[in-house]
Parts: C-alpha cells; sequence; structure tokens
C-alpha cells in the first residue's frame, strides 16, 4: 500500500444549467463540500469518510438536487438514490428510492458496512434505516416550495408529454472523489433523480460501474447527468477501463468516454449530457462535462479550485476564521 501520498478531494453538484442565483449557490456549496472533504482527510481521515462528509455538505444545501431540495416524482413525493464505494477492498453500499432519510450516502455507508449487500431499495432501505436507528425526515422538512412550483410548470408545460421529455431536467446530483494519506480511493454519489419521474424510477447514480467506481489501482469516478443515457454505456467504467487498458490519463479518459457517449447513443432518443470528476491513482484530481455548466470544486496541497462555466477556474487559499469556519483567500 503506498504511504505518504498528498490527500485529495473533488466534488461536483451536478451538470446543469444553473438559474438565477443558484449559480453562486452551487459555487459557494461546492467550496464548502470540497473543504468540509479536505478537512477530514488533513486530520488523518480516510477517503470514505472525506467522500461521506462532503455529501452530507451538498445534501443538506437545497441549491442541489439530493437529500433537502430533491425533486419531485409525478405524484409529488421524493425518492432519493445514493452510493459510497472503497478502492481498496472493492466494497460498495448503495440504496435507491429511498424516502424520508435527511442523507441517503450515510444510509449507503451503513449497508456497505453493516450488511453483505450492495444495494437495498425502496421499502426494504427504509425498513434498514429503521433498523439502524436512522431518524426519519419529514417530506416537510426536504421538500422546497421551489421543487413543487417546478413540477407544476413542468407539467403545465408538457402535458401528457412530460413523462418522456427529458430536455428541462435535472441534472444536479452530487459527488465526490478523494484519495487519503494512504493512497486509498473512493467516490459517492447522491441525488433526488429527475423532475417528474415516475415512482420507483432509478437512474444511474446508485449503481457502482455506472454512476462512479472507485479502484485503487486506477483511480475513482463519479458522474452526473441524465441518468438513463449514462446507464446504457456504463460512463464510470467506460473511462476506468481507458484508463486501464488503453494506458490514457484520468482527464483524456473523461473527455473521451464523454465525446463518445453522444456517437454511441446518437439513435437514442435522450438527454446526451453529462459530466464527470475523478482522481488517478497519481492523486490528480480532473473534471469534465458536455452540458452548458457544471459546478465543482477540488482541493489539494492547502489549495482549492472551483468553477462552474468553461473555463472558470477560481484559486483560493484554504484558512479558518476563530470559530472554526472555513475561509477562502482567492488568489490573485
Amino acid at each position: 500500500m503506498s504511504t505518504n501520498v498528498e490527500p485529495a478531494i473533488i466534488v461536483h453538484g451536478g451538470a446543469v444549467v444553473f438559474p438565477g442565483d443558484k449559480k453562486d449557490k452551487a459555487s459557494e456549496g461546492t467550496k464548502k463540500a470540497a473543504s468540509k472533504g479536505y478537512h477530514v482527510l488533513t486530520k488523518g481521515g480516510s477517503a470514505l469518510d472525506a467522500v461521506q462528509a462532503a455529501i452530507c455538505v451538498l445534501e443538506d444545501n437545497p441549491a442541489f438536487d439530493a437529500g433537502t431540495g430533491s425533486p419531485l416524482t409525478s405524484e409529488g413525493d421524493i425518492e432519493m438514490d445514493a452510493v459510497i464505494m472503497d478502492g481498496r477492498t472493492l466494497n460498495t453500499g448503495a440504496v435507491a428510492a429511498v424516502k424520508n432519510v435527511k442523507n441517503p450516502i450515510v444510509l449507503a455507508r451503513m449497508v456497505m458496512d453493516q450488511t453483505q449487500h450492495c444495494l437495498l431499495v425502496g421499502q426494504g432501505a427504509n425498513k434498514f434505516a429503521d433498523e439502524q436507528n436512522v431518524p426519519k425526515e419529514p417530506n416537510e422538512n426536504l421538500i422546497t416550495e421551489e421543487n413543487k412550483e417546478k413540477l407544476e410548470k413542468y407539467k403545465n408545460s408538457y402535458g401528457e408529454a412530460a413523462e418522456n421529455d427529458f430536455s428541462a431536467r435535472d441534472h444536479d446530483t452530487v459527488g465526490a472523489v478523494a484519495i487519503d494519506k494512504e493512497g486509498n480511493i473512493a467516490f459517492g454519489t447522491s441525488t433526488g433523480g429527475i423532475t417528474n419521474k415516475r415512482p420507483g424510477r432509478v437512474g444511474d447514480s446508485p449503481i457502482a460501474g455506472i454512476g462512479g467506481y472507485a479502484d485503487n489501482n486506477v483511480g475513482g469516478i463519479s458522474c452526473t447527468g441524465h441518468g438513463e443515457s449514462i446507464t446504457r454505456v456504463a460512463l464510470a467504467y467506460d473511462i476506468i477501463s481507458l484508463m486501464k487498458y488503453s494506458n490514457k490519463s484520468t482527464q483524456e479518459a473523461a473527455d473521451y468516454a464523454l465525446a463518445k457517449m453522444k456517437e454511441k447513443l446518437r439513435n437514442a432518443k435522450a438527454n446526451l449530457e453529462a459530466g464527470v470528476i475523478g482522481i488517478g491513482k497519481d492523486g490528480n484530481p480532473v473534471y469534465s462535462f458536455k452540458t452548458k455548466q457544471m459546478a465543482w470544486a477540488w482541493a489539494k496541497n492547502g489549495k482549492l479550485h472551483n468553477g462552474v462555466n468553461f473555463g472558470e477556474n477560481n484559486t483560493y487559499t484554504i484558512t479558518t476564521d476563530a470559530n472554526g469556519e472555513y475561509k477562502f483567500d482567492k488568489d490573485e
């Protein structure tokens, strides 16, 4: 096992066009999440713990499509998916179509740590949450007025065609990839899905190899975008395979796989927008996206980088104030 690796973490807040002030909120949210995970790493914490901590920050932020602020199903309910994976052991835990849980990523970690299974869904996932004494979160604490209005507007705009039209759906899935001092890599992804989805619909996010993957010998990936399209090409493992068998760097593999995704699905009736983040075994964070925007942030060597638009890359020095709150001093 490698030792004395420089720890790093990268997070994303979805491949989507952020309307109004949500761009700034998403930018700030990813900065806070990356800093939280980086703090775990610099204190000697594991990549798994850093990924979980970062995603909890994103799930608690209503600017993102995960946890609080998840979009609504066609019946006006919330069903959430999450996954976490250990690149050292290849152990993974995931939940899908889970309800009334504030942080699905925590429940996914429990599936990995407390069961012999990889994925629990629906009522079974919620029963497991009860067995683990996970506090129930009332829907009124998870459903925002914004998402109520979004569902109503979507149905009014698309009518009977709303169920099959993906052109204006949310893709604000959140995710994180980290490497710790021991060289261990982990990834996690969490989502509330897409507005007006059928109850029981599950996209790519909670499925290892599709919504993300982690292997210490190669690297880690977390995906975001239209789940059905990502599922059809097994995007995460496609990238991992390019790194493993074609000797491409993480950046090269991500760029290539996203470009090829549209070509492979040219006859599919689907929204082909997607984005990814990753860290290779070399410890370098990367991101790539084919959408107009993707919120991302990564931290390494005491520096934090973030952006939303193409070509945007803000750099900060990470500090804390007297109350232990994170501060970002922008580099000139």
